[in-house]
């Protein structure tokens, strides 16, 4: 690989990504190390042994049938007398692993939610045999209710959107994405040209999927300030005053800042919704579960909100592919909708008519199930219900432990990561109450100055060229980052995920950028001697 030949600043955060492996395992007596992947290198194992054990239950209900066929052949599961059997299953496996969990998490359905324990075993159990495609569409009616209250209550919403909350289970927060921007445009609430804000920085394919033939959207920045702890300035924010910014993008926590909106913050954009009663906002909240005490902008601005929630880093499910789509069920893409032209609606009409005999009453959240399966194929829709059987029960699990003890486990994971990096470093790490720390944004200029000084930190930025410092940790040290350029960062910086190593390995990769940051320095010092 010629590195002369490579433009890097060309190259989106992923490719640069995929040349710094290259680089970072060229010597394979050396082991790489690769914090540039957000992937968790930890799973959630008790709802996990549920999901067996519900298994097991599922299929001596479907052996309940066919008898006759010789084992080759079983049935679907019946309701009635469903919960003694489940009884009696629990009792005679009791000391299986797993089983005393989805016990409670039936009784919890029950005794604490007041739901029905038959038909959320039905359900769960006709889910996890994936006998029958999704009913409804959208989301298992059961699954919704239990997903929606774990939501609500991760996103700081308590029960005060409960009944008033619509979910939409898809494969993960990309799929929700991708279904999002589509369903968009098709009902004209997004068209070719109009603005959108993004808050920067951000995870890259917000900022390049609105540039696709596809959208042609014009971007607008809002940018997040690193003297503020990545907080979003209210002049900043003031740019959402203007009426043709149609919608506002954001992850938060962020993705590459690991930082979740302050009250103030949240404060402001409420004051702003009530200026712009018409700005859509998406905000992608994945991280959330990591934070204390969060609050989402849905728990804020509920009617004006789309908010997306993926399964996959907390419980480390990436795999798995699960996340929903939330919607205020008086929301203000439906109110648009309304609003349209004549011609549009007719043009609407005619999508959607093969899915409602009165397309206008259609909402927005089942627009976007039919939009996802190009409105022809909406009645296979729906995400498998074995993943929805999965993503209940990692919600159960989470309601359940009043403790908090998998969520204070998986903080502490990521904060002693933290610990150790800067341990390596050399310096103090910085301690800032909305950081979540998944990942964690090395500002290599801040660093530089902090341990050198100013004149060394000129020196450092003049000289070098954006790319320099990581591709040097790849090829050099065998440690791969991602550039902070990628992600639209205004600075010189490289992002650590601390998600995907093990403690030691932070440590190593904090000594390792000392170890290069010194080199750098003595290079510095040499220049002042010629």
């Amino acid at each position: 690989m010629n590195l002369k030949d490579i433009n890097f600043e060309e190259l989106s955060p992923f490719e640069f990504k995929d040349i710094l492996i290259k680089l970072a395992s060229r010597k394979s007596e050396k082991m790489m190390l690769n914090a540039g992947r957000g992937n968790p290198n930890f799973v959630s194992l008790i709802p996990r042994y549920g999901f067996l054990q519900l298994g097991r239950f599922a299929l001596s209900e479907a052996e309940r049938h066919y008898g006759y066929m010789d084992d080759l052949i079983g049935g679907h599961s019946d309701r009635d007398g469903i919960e003694a059997r489940f009884e009696i299953f629990v009792r005679s496996n009791w000391d299986a692993k797993g089983v005393k969990f989805l016990n409670a998490a039936v009784s919890y359905v029950k005794d604490h939610l007041g739901f029905s324990a038959g038909d959320f075993l039905h359900e769960m159990v006709q889910g996890y045999l994936g006998c029958e495609y999704p009913s409804p569409v959208r989301m298992l009616k059961m699954g919704e209710k239990i997903v929606v209250r774990y939501l609500l209550r991760e996103m700081g919403a308590g029960h005060d959107l409960l009944g008033e909350t619509q979910l939409f289970a898809v494969e993960g927060g990309t799929a929700a994405m991708a279904y999002l921007f589509e369903s968009l445009k098709a009902n004209y609430i997004l068209e070719e040209g109009d603005k959108i804000a993004l808050a920067v920085p951000i995870f890259t394919p917000y900022i390049e999927i609105p540039r696709l033939d596809t959208y042609r959207l014009v971007e607008i920045e809002i940018v997040a300030d690193p003297e503020q702890g990545y907080q979003i300035p209210d002049e900043e924010l003031e740019k959402l005053l203007d009426p043709d910014i149609k919608a506002f993008f954001l992850v938060n926590p962020g993705n590459p800042t690991s930082v979740k909106l302050n009250d103030s913050t949240l404060k402001k954009i409420k004051e702003i919704i009530k200026k712009r009663k018409n700005l859509v906002i998406i905000t992608d909240d994945v991280y959330a579960t990591f934070a204390d005490d969060f609050k989402s902008i849905y728990a804020v601005c509920p009617h004006n909100t789309i908010l997306v929630y993926s399964f996959s880093k907390y419980f480390g499910a990436t795999g798995w592919r699960l996340g929903v789509i939330a919607l205020h069920e008086r929301n203000v893409v439906d109110r648009l909708i309304r609003k349209l032209p004549e011609d549009l609606q007719k043009e609407l009409e005619e999508r959607y008519s093969s899915v409602t005999v009165n397309p206008r009453k259609l909402k927005f959240i089942d627009r976007l199930v039919a939009d996802s399966r190009n409105v022809a194929l909406r009645h296979t829709a729906g995400l498998s219900t074995p993943q929805q059987v999965q993503m209940v029960l990692f919600a159960l699990y989470a309601l359940m432990d009043e403790q908090n003890r998998y969520k204070e486990a998986v903080k502490r994971i990521m904060r002693r990561r933290y610990k150790a990096l800067y341990r390596g470093l050399g310096i103090e790490q910085p301690i800032d109450p909305n950081n979540v720390y998944y990942y964690t944004l090395i500002d290599t200029e801040a660093l530089a100055e902090q341990i050198y000084g100013r004149e060394f930190a000129d020196w450092f930025l003049k000289t070098l060229p954006y790319s320099e410092f990581v591709v040097r940790l790849a090829e050099e040290a065998h440690v791969v980052l991602l550039p902070g350029k990628g992600f639209d960062v205004k600075h010189p910086s490289a992002r650590v995920s601390l998600a995907n190593l093990r403690e030691v390995d932070y440590l190593k990769i904090g000594q390792t950028i000392r170890k290069l940051l010194d080199s750098y320095y003595k290079e510095f010092v040499k220049s002042k001697k010629k």
